[in-house]
């Protein structure tokens, strides 16, 4: 009977370490942001967001081919100009940019496709980063937002949270170019790493359906705007690398298996960074007369 209590303990409550985490605060933290990722299936969410979020970028490349088809029709000299841009380091588009430009066509059709299809997939992915910062705060079904209102925000957030993490993206693979003197570099890292701590921020306030301080959601917040920008700023500089010296074929597949990593390295930092949110939340709200805080045990 004792064997079986204690083959049940969750490992939080090991007696190896619920010694180091009453000595230690920090660790203390770390382990119960640890326990709540996995009781709170957060792992699970961020798996569906990474999935419909890698769904939403092939519709923006083929929005963007149809883009190019229209634009380069009939302009040699821009088609010229354009092979030896960046966007000849894009897979499947740069192998034939590196070809004959002159293939790419502009349709209508394909552009109206390829915008409602990533616009769909966009949703889908907001919709499921709502529910699992729902989860996180573990609301009950009778407080949690509404068929309308989730599609609302998700829509809001595909445009403004979106937008401003491609731009810190895009800013943070010009800083690892290598092309600007190093103050530059700097300030853009600097510009980057603001970028990604606002974008966490208002996502955590904006889509849980129960809106939170700027001083709850702003360590989670600041981690994770921490986490996002040194992943981009190497990340970007490693994979423009790696594509550049890949033959079409492995460049490819490269590109597909990057994509996923990428997205699940985001999407699982932020979902940790939100249970970390919670957790010092709750050691706020359950501290001791004397200001120290109570050992939560998950």
């Amino acid at each position: 009977m004792q064997r079986q209590s204690i083959s049940a303990r969750p490992w939080s409550d090991h007696p190896r370490l619920m010694p180091l985490r009453r000595r230690s605060p920090a660790v203390d933290i770390g382990v119960q942001t640890i326990e709540a990722y996995g009781r709170h299936r957060s792992g699970r969410n961020a798996a569906l967001i990474s999935h419909y979020s890698f769904l939403s970028i092939f519709p923006l490349v083929l929005a963007l081919t149809t883009i190019l088809g229209f634009v380069l029709e009939g302009r040699p000299d821009l088609q010229a100009k354009i092979i030896d841009s960046a966007l000849a380091r894009v897979p499947i588009i740069g192998q034939t940019l590196g070809s004959d430009p002159s293939k790419l066509r502009g349709s209508t059709v394909v552009l109206v496709f390829g915008l409602l299809a990533a616009l769909w997939s966009g949703l889908r992915a907001f919709i499921a980063v709502e529910i699992a910062l729902d989860d996180v705060r573990e609301l009950p079904r009778e407080q949690r937002s509404s068929f309308a209102v989730m599609r609302g925000r998700a829509l809001l957030g595909v445009g403004v949270i979106g937008g401003s993490q491609i731009g810190s993206a895009a800013i943070s693979s010009i800083a690892g170019a290598g092309q600007f003197a190093m103050i530059n570099r700097i300030l853009l890292v600097i510009g980057a790493l603001v970028i990604n701590t606002a974008t966490v921020g208002l996502t955590y306030r904006w889509l849980c359906s129960v809106r939170s301080p700027w001083r709850q959601v702003m360590p989670g917040a600041i981690c994770a705007g921490v986490a996002f920008s040194v992943m981009q700023f190497f990340g970007t500089t490693v994979v423009v690398r790696l594509i550049a010296n890949a033959s079409p074929v492995y460049g490819t597949f490269a590109t597909v298996i990057g994509l996923f990593t990428w997205l699940g390295l985001h999407s699982g930092v932020a979902l940790i960074a939100a249970e970390l949110n919670e957790v010092l939340s709750r050691q706020r709200i359950t501290r001791e007369p004397d200001g120290e805080p109570l050992l939560s045990m998950g």
